[in-house]
């Protein structure tokens, strides 16, 4: 198979808060390297095309000439900016869903194959709420903030183990840890395979040992 019609970017939604006072000081940092990270591995970073931890992340990706694409709640440019308040700069493509924040946290999250969670608030608890019901591989970077913890006491109450969570205080190894889970999904879901024809023929191609019904 010609290897530039294999689908082999990872799309990594980084989610986190948008205003970020109570984030500590090295929030900044943490989500520049998240980003540097996403796109060393290859990966599209996603992100709700909003300010703070998700625009700093974007930031880091677009250091290393990375490819990221924003889900915005706006209907439109105009609508994004003046309404929303929102940012276009570090976005290669922005997609205007009109949904608000509530729907296009289910659009952003659902067309990510993972989902990391840096300093949050309520918003990123939704984001985190949906991936989690979607069985999303998701990362959870740990740092000088509450949100991680925050995110454990849920995990704890909610009485609904799951070992496609992962926590790490290392933006490296969090992002390789989740495209790891990310690339046994993507292996576990394939059960079928594009069929070329045979070179001369009008007959698919039959891979290896195969035979015909």
């Amino acid at each position: 198979m010609d290897p530039n019609h294999t689908h082999l970017q990872i799309k990594l939604c980084v989610s986190g808060a948008a205003e970020t006072g109570h984030c500590g000081i090295d929030a900044y940092d943490k989500g520049i390297e998240l980003g540097r990270q996403i796109a060393k591995q290859g990966g599209v970073l996603v992100n709700g095309a909003t300010t703070g931890f998700p625009l700093w992340a974007a930031m880091g990706a677009k250091e290393l000439k990375g490819y990221t694409v924003g889900f915005s709640p706006a209907s439109s440019e105009k609508e994004h900016i003046e309404l929303y308040n929102l940012p276009v700069e570090y976005l290669d493509v922005i997609i205007y869903t009109g949904f608000g924040y509530p729907g296009r946290d289910l659009i952003l999250t659902r067309s990510s194959d993972a989902v990391l969670f840096g300093c949050g608030r309520i918003g990123t608890i939704h984001e985190f709420t949906i991936a989690f019901e979607d069985k999303k591989p998701i990362g959870i970077l740990e740092a000088d903030w509450e949100t991680d913890e925050v995110i454990k006491s849920i995990l704890e109450n909610g009485h609904r183990p799951s070992d496609r969570i992962i926590f790490d205080s290392d933006p490296k190894a969090l992002v390789e840890r989740v495209v790891e889970l990310v690339n046994k999904d993507k292996i576990n879901r394939a059960s079928f395979h594009f069929s070329p024809q045979q070179p001369g023929t009008s007959a698919p191609f039959s891979p290896a040992g195969a035979e015909a019904q």
